[in-house]
């Protein structure tokens, strides 16, 4: 495997910020409460994926994502360096997205932070960890093929939308360790205190999304 440029990891800086941008802010500007909250959130997430699937994909895959850098480093289609590399990138973007937002919105409200689910560890990490899977588990099947190139960004982007669809009901819907820290930083509190959580459970899905895809994918 040849290790990425540093024009990859540049890329995965901007998709991740913009994801930020776009995905939390429009979760901050309208809520998840009021009608078609949830569905505007949804969509904003996964209509950000598909943008810049389209845009930077052929820079650098565009994960925008340590839990699908993750994924991708277990299948043996991510060199350690790069993976180090993305998820470093993908860290500051999302730093560098929620500072933006502090622009338009009180960090103290949110900036679109990830939550537990019923005061539970527990629940959370599972519920966030099912999510991942889901999400994580379609990116492989939909790339392990060269002709589904063309579509493979749409495909990813309606998958995210589907996950938000049920999971911002109970944590906001992580599935992004870099998505919850950059928010959670300037929002403190119990979100900074909880964050952990939003990266332990999107690491784990992603982690057996790979295992489990190494296990049944058709290698043809």
């Amino acid at each position: 495997m040849k290790t990425k440029s540093f024009k990859a990891y540049i890329a995965e800086f901007i998709g991740t910020c913009v994801l930020v941008v776009f995905g939390c802010g429009t979760a901050a500007a309208i809520g998840c409460d009021v009608e078609g909250g949830y569905l505007a959130t949804a969509l904003a997430f996964g209509l950000v994926i598909v943008a810049m699937a389209y845009s930077i994909g052929n820079i650098s895959g565009c994960h925008i994502n340590p839990a699908v850098s993750l994924a991708m480093f277990i299948s043996k289609k991510l060199p350690l360096r790069d993976f180090i590399s993305y998820v470093i990138a993908q860290v500051l973007g999302a730093v560098a997205g929620a500072g933006i937002l502090c622009i338009f919105f009180k960090p103290e409200d949110g900036l679109g932070s990830n939550g537990l689910y019923d005061e539970s560890i527990v629940k959370s990490l599972i519920i966030e960890c099912i999510l991942t899977f889901v999400f994580v588990f379609a990116i492989l099947g939909v790339t392990s093929k060269v002709k589904n190139a063309q579509v493979s960004g749409i495909v990813i982007g309606l998958s995210l939308t589907l996950v938000h669809i049920l999971g911002i009901a109970f944590t906001g819907t992580s599935v992004n360790p870099a998505r919850s820290i950059g928010p959670a930083i300037f929002a403190g509190g119990a979100y900074l205190t909880n964050v952990w959580v939003f990266i332990v459970g999107p690491f784990v899905g992603a982690a057996l999304a790979a295992v489990v895809w190494k296990a049944i994918g058709n290698k043809d």
